[in-house]
């Protein structure tokens, strides 16, 4: 995926004298995407006058005399460029703009070592902070809807919490690191998310299908990395703040600091939205009242030889409710007024050092993380506390064509709630429950074209014993910017039927195992091709994956067959996950870029207890796709960038007799935004979010009149016995908005 790199060349020209003749000194910064870059290399073609970016990428180059020259500028991996520019009193202010070779992006998901793109055996997607800065949002988890085949998913119109969805695989089947570390757990998922300042994230690199090798459990349907920016390549202070028509407020800073020894990196995001909304009529909230704030902070150590050691850490505090418009804190937990609210403290820990072992490159990474949620549901409560301790210890080792990396990993989940699952352990409940793990992978290169990735790992659980997962994976280099891929590899997950099914757990329900529960477990191959052409002024990509999934043990929880219990047994039968992605990129030779992409996918289970052959799950599209459109109007500093994306028809959950329609429509978000760069420093923008307005039905809450099922067994006002319900969500229950903000940089 193509990076576009921003190159903000501000020159002064100062006075001086060398050899008796008057001199200018040329005096800049070069940035990336909004950070500085360092060594690159700045000067005159065909002289000996040049120099290089330091830390803060900052140049200063000195030429004999005034007058007009040809300045070059480059770096590794991105496209040199030639500026004319006249060095003369008083100072002038140049603005350029530099773009890098996707071939040479630099992706860690995958291998856990930063390597090229192109020199990946796995097939990673790389997304760049500016590429999210094209529709901002208040948190990630909106952010990621412009991503092709990754698709944020609503599961209740009250609390307006949802999962991730990769290649149509629910939340569950999707991990989500922090700087390569499992930061958010399942209890999580959607909080975790929520709350991630933009003002932190360098980039995100996005792995499809499993990575159980590297990561271990969770990691069965995808991974999504979010590395945060490095410490010297941030700029020294940012701000980022924007507000709706609809009153909601976001606010990103972030701030550099430190000596040169010791250097540090701040992020603070603070969202707020407390309009209470009911444009479809139902007298409930039709967006999610949040007032949340996110406190970021890194360190980094300078070390000898360029050692790592870091450490991070992030504070989320979050308190949302939806409901009945006129719901108040006071009618928590009661039953004449209903609302969903949650409270949510959640801290985590990050960190790396690698060990001063002479020639050995070997690193401890450990991550911490605590989430405390106090939720109420109408009348049920839902109180739940969860830490996870990840330790890892890895071994990067290059012999001659081979790139090994070897692991030791322990990872220990503490898990508690006020369900009566979780009173005294069980088969399938431990309060603290480990996981120990060792993994093995060699990139073995053949020339320089052939490259083949076998890996191996082991896990040991206490209930489930030993579990191997292998990989397998080949790339060969076509050409220099054309590459073909194939992996195939297994993935297992360890399922914790708490954490992911709270909401349905209620005192009334006895949780029942049919069977001593079995880790879910995949076989998956995908197939990746990738083309690249660079012409004079322009620049191409074709993307293409086909992928296959395939599913034992799947655990479905059964809460229909008896009201009063939840029933859980492992699939007899398998599930499939099948289905192709296409990414297509064009950057013309005047300054419009176009990117657009679509997956095609064919999820369902076969139960062979049942006599339907295929059974399509809830909430999984056929089909969905996203496109972003970009035109820059050099000489007035403007940028028009209008995406969107769209998503195909899927079954929706339905009640008996349910006058509600079985399936969605296809729908699409799109979205329009004009920013203005004034300096290096200053930009502002706007737009309109949801340009066409879509809505799902006003009926998606059923019975939202009778919340508590006061009337639900009255035969003459509801005969067919419906019940309250606010699952049926599909898409977003906010129409059309407009926005404004602003961006502030110091380098």
């Amino acid at each position: 995926m193509k990076r576009y790199f921003f190159l903000a060349l501000l020159i002064f020209l100062t006075y001086g004298h060398v050899a008796q003749a008057q001199s200018v000194c040329l005096q800049g910064y070069v940035i990336s995407d909004s950070t500085p870059v360092i060594g690159a290399v700045v000067f005159i073609p065909s002289t000996t006058w040049g120099t290089q970016t330091n830390s803060d990428g900052y140049f200063n180059l000195v030429v004999p005399k005034t007058g007009y020259y040809r300045l070059r500028v480059s770096s590794v991996g991105m496209q040199s460029i030639d500026t004319l520019v006249l060095a003369q009193i008083p100072n002038d202010t140049l603005l350029l703009t530099l773009t890098a070779l996707q071939s040479e992006e630099v992706v860690i998901t995958g291998v856990l070592s930063e390597v090229s793109r192109m020199e990946s055996v796995t097939a990673v997607e790389v997304y760049q902070s500016s590429f999210f800065k094209k529709n901002p949002t208040p948190q990630l988890f909106d952010a990621l809807q412009l991503i092709n085949g990754v698709r944020p998913q609503l599961n209740c119109s009250v609390c307006n919490t949802g999962d991730i969805h990769i290649n149509g695989l629910e939340g569950p089947y999707t991990m989500i690191l922090l700087d390569g570390m499992p930061i958010v757990s399942g209890l999580s998922t959607v909080y975790g998310l929520m709350g991630i300042p933009n003002s932190m994230i360098q980039r995100i690199e996005v792995m499809k299908g499993p990575g159980g090798v590297l990561y271990g459990s969770e990691a069965i349907g995808g991974v999504i990395n979010v590395i945060t920016k490095q410490i010297p390549q941030a700029p020294v202070f940012s701000a980022d703040v924007f507000s709706t028509s609809q009153w909601e407020n976001n606010i990103d800073l972030s701030v550099k600091w430190g000596k040169k020894k010791v250097q540090g990196f701040a992020g603070l995001n603070y969202f707020y939205f407390g309009n209470k909304m009911d444009h479809n009529g139902d007298r409930f909230t039709d967006v999610t009242l949040q007032d949340r704030i996110s406190l970021f902070q890194k360190w980094s150590i300078v070390r000898k030889e360029n050692r790592v050691a870091s450490i991070a850490a992030r504070y989320v505090y979050e308190d949302r409710w939806g409901g009945q418009l006129n719901w108040t804190p006071a009618f928590r937990g009661g039953d004449s007024i209903y609302g969903e609210s949650i409270y949510t403290h959640r801290w985590e820990i990050i960190g790396a050092y690698q060990l001063p072992i002479q020639k050995e490159n070997i690193t401890l990474q450990f991550s911490l993380n605590e989430h405390r949620q106090n939720s109420v549901y109408g009348i049920t409560p839902f109180i739940a506390h969860q830490w996870i301790q990840f330790t890892q210890l890895v071994w990067n080792k290059k012999i001659q064509h081979h790139a090994l990396l070897l692991g030791l990993a322990n990872r220990i989940t503490y898990y508690d709630d006020d369900t009566p699952a979780t009173v005294v352990p069980s088969e399938v409940y431990q309060p603290i429950q480990p996981l120990p793990g060792m993994f093995v992978q060699d990139t073995w290169s053949l020339g320089k074209r052939w490259q083949l990735l076998g890996g191996v790992r082991y896990d040991y659980h206490s209930i489930h014993g030993g579990i191997l997962t292998p990989r397998l994976g080949w790339r060969f280099l076509r050409k220099e910017e054309e590459s073909i891929r194939l992996n195939i590899g297994s993935g297992f997950r360890t399922v914790s039927v708490f954490t992911e099914d709270h909401a349905a757990l209620t005192g009334s329900r006895d949780v029942v195992l049919k069977e001593t529960l079995s880790p879910e477990r995949s076989w998956n191959a995908n197939l990746n091709y990738l083309k690249q052409w660079h012409f004079k002024k322009s620049f191409a990509v074709v993307d293409v994956t086909f992928f296959y999934s395939y599913f034992t043990n799947k655990i479905i929880p059964d809460y229909t067959t008896n009201v009063n219990q939840i029933i859980y047994e492992n699939l007899q039968g398998y599930a499939v996950s099948s289905g192709a992605t296409l990414n297509l990129e064009y950057n013309f030779p005047f300054p419009l870029k176009c990117r657009g992409g679509l997956t095609w996918m064919d999820v369902y289970s076969v139960d062979h207890t049942t006599a339907e052959s295929k059974i399509r799950p809830v909430l999984t599209e056929r089909m969905n796709g996203s496109f972003m459109v970009s035109y820059t109007l050099q000489r007035l500093g403007l940028t028009v960038d209008y995406s969107g994306n769209f998503t195909g028809s899927m079954l929706l959950p339905i009640q008996a007799n349910d006058f509600r329609a079985p399936e969605s429509p296809l729908w699409s978000i799109q979205n329009i935004q004009v920013t203005k760069k004034w300096n290096e420093r200053w930009e502002c923008y706007g737009g309109v979010k949801n340009l066409l307005n879509y809505l799902p039905p006003a009926y998606s809450i059923m019975r939202p009149f009778d919340p508590f099922d006061k009337n639900a067994n009255d035969p003459i006002t509801n005969p067919n016995g419906y019940t309250f319900d606010a699952t049926y969500m599909y898409a977003p229950n906010q129409g059309i908005r407009i926005f404004f903000g602003f961006r502030y940089l110091i380098l």
